[in-house]
């Protein structure tokens, strides 16, 4: 029989962490994710694994990555403020292609703001907060489950693609108890680290590929230190090693953007509710997504066509599938706790907009969006139809 557990978000995101197999985890103390960091501290141990206190957090992500590019999976977790300062690291493990995971548990900002009151204000910067072109992988659930499962998925996808991986949540659910059973071991699915022995003592890995849309080449586990490659920040060829050639620099930035645009559809997670026939399309993620379920149920007791549309995967955007379910829609109502930041880029996917009207419900106080509210606008709209 599954086993059935009572976990705040926090602790089912480490407890997660440790089943795909996380055996690093570097930190500084923040609210609203400190729970993240003393689960660790205390359960890590006892599988082998290593937990370290960092002075800051520029210092543990740089240590998540030299622990991950040392043959270990790592992560850590952070909010507002720290996530600023790891912003550069972020940047050198998408260059060097490093699997490493991110914790980013949203709080009110900008600044210190208020730590203890939840927020969804991180969503662009997520996407863009590190500089130059890039992509990213950005992932955000909306139950203490989810937050089980999914980190595990963040895992998997940060060594399938060879990408550092964020992983979102909010205060609210990161402090939000809810009863789940655990997914048995034989329903878990863990991309595990690739062993070396494929390679000869004198062999010089090539872990960067020079095709601009070949698949990532999987990182070896390094053990006794026979497996060898360079790793560097500057641009650089297969080998790793800096090159200015502008040829050599064109052709991997593209091939780093190009090898997650590319699978933009296999990696996208969401979930739909009721859209089949909807003329009212909601769309919300994270903790705001479980009002919105709420209000469109009542709606579609009250006899209205409205359905819900649940990005997982927030970055890279599941265009494909919003497209196609925003398609019969008339009105799109988009909610999210921050000024608009997530429905400029589903407008800008909508390629046809005539005829439909978009309607945004925002809040950035450190409030949660009530089914309330979101059911006020939906009934609104469906007098305006």
């Amino acid at each position: 029989m599954p086993e059935m557990v009572f976990l705040q978000g926090n602790e089912a995101c480490a407890l997660g962490a440790i089943k795909a197999g996380c055996r690093f985890f570097a930190a500084y103390p923040i609210t609203p994710s400190t729970e993240i960091a003393e689960v660790m501290a205390r359960e890590l141990p006892k599988v082998g694994g290593v937990f370290l206190q960092m002075e800051d957090e520029i210092a543990s992500a740089s240590a998540v990555v030299g622990a991950s590019l040392a043959g270990v999976k790592a992560m850590t977790a952070t909010s507002g403020p720290g996530f600023s300062l790891m912003q550069e690291v972020i940047g050198y493990a998408v260059m060097t292609e490093t699997p490493c995971v991110f914790v980013n548990v949203m709080r009110v900002g900008p600044s210190t703001g208020i730590p203890t009151k939840p927020s969804q204000g991180d969503i662009m910067q997520v996407r863009w907060g590190t500089h130059g072109d890039h992509a990213i992988i950005a992932i955000y659930p909306s139950t203490v489950e989810e937050v089980y499962r999914h980190i595990i998925t963040a895992f998997n996808l940060s060594e399938e693609y060879r990408t550092p991986v964020i992983f979102l949540m909010d205060e609210t659910l990161a402090h939000l108890r809810e009863s789940f059973f655990l997914p048995r071991d034989e329903d878990i699915f863990v991309v595990e680290r690739l062993k070396d022995s494929f390679l000869s003592e004198e062999e010089m890995f090539l872990p960067f590929s020079e095709s601009e849309y070949a698949e990532p080449t999987p990182l070896p586990l390094v053990e006794m230190g026979r497996t060898r490659f360079h790793v560097s920040g500057l641009v650089h060829d297969e080998s790793g090693f800096p090159f200015t050639s502008p040829d050599i620099a064109e052709k991997l930035i593209r091939r780093l953007v190009n090898k997650i645009r590319l699978h933009a559809d296999e990696i996208a997670l969401y979930e739909e509710y009721e859209t089949e026939d909807a003329e009212i399309l909601v769309v919300a993620y994270g903790i705001v997504a479980r009002s919105a379920l709420k209000a469109v149920k009542i709606a579609r007791r009250d006899g209205i066509k409205v359905g819900l549309f649940k990005p997982i995967t927030i970055w890279p955007v599941p265009a494909s599938a919003f497209k196609r379910v925003a398609e019969k829609a008339h009105v799109i109502i988009i909610a999210e706790m921050n000024l608009g930041q997530y429905a400029r880029e589903l407008t800008f996917v909508l390629e046809d907009r005539k005829g439909k009207v978009i309607r945004t419900l925002n809040k950035v106080g450190g409030e949660l969006i009530t089914p309330e509210e979101i059911l006020d606008v939906i009934t609104e709209t469906q007098v305006e139809i």
